[in-house]
């Protein structure tokens, strides 16, 4: 588990452009358990791609006039349960981090894995988010 006192400035990067944090199994459940409307999760990490690519795209993203009805993130190496549960949501996509899954009605809608965040630039991802929310959202 990565110390929190390193991981607090990559968990504020998104809650400080409106994503509302989920750390516990119980916070995933209450949001995606539902199953009604559109939720955006971004699994935030450390690696560099976190940094350079899926954070930014994901804070360029949230500025677009059609959105989720949340913008949620956990933090993958630290938020363990949450992370798990929101994995289970995801099924059958492998574990991936940092990724970002857009849900709608409990199902997914759109996933991009790290895979096709690395190497990739932020406006490009955000690019594809903003195409995510204009068909699902």
């Amino acid at each position: 588990m990565y110390p929190e006192e390193m991981c607090t400035p990559m968990r504020a990067d998104l809650t400080d452009a409106g994503y509302e944090e989920m750390r516990s199994a119980e916070e995933v459940e209450a949001v995606l358990g539902n199953g009604k409307g559109t939720v955006l999760v971004m699994i935030n990490s450390v690696c560099g791609c976190a940094a350079g690519n899926a954070r930014p795209a994901a804070k360029l993203a949230a500025q677009h006039n059609k959105l989720p009805n949340k913008l949620t993130t956990v933090f993958a190496g630290q938020d363990k349960e949450a992370v798990s549960k929101v994995r289970e949501y995801a099924l059958p996509y492998p574990p991936s981090s940092p990724s970002i899954v857009l849900f709608k009605d409990g199902e997914v809608a759109h996933f991009i894995e790290r895979h096709h965040i690395e190497g990739r630039p932020a406006q490009m991802i955000a690019d594809n988010l903003i195409a995510a929310f204009n068909e699902f959202c």
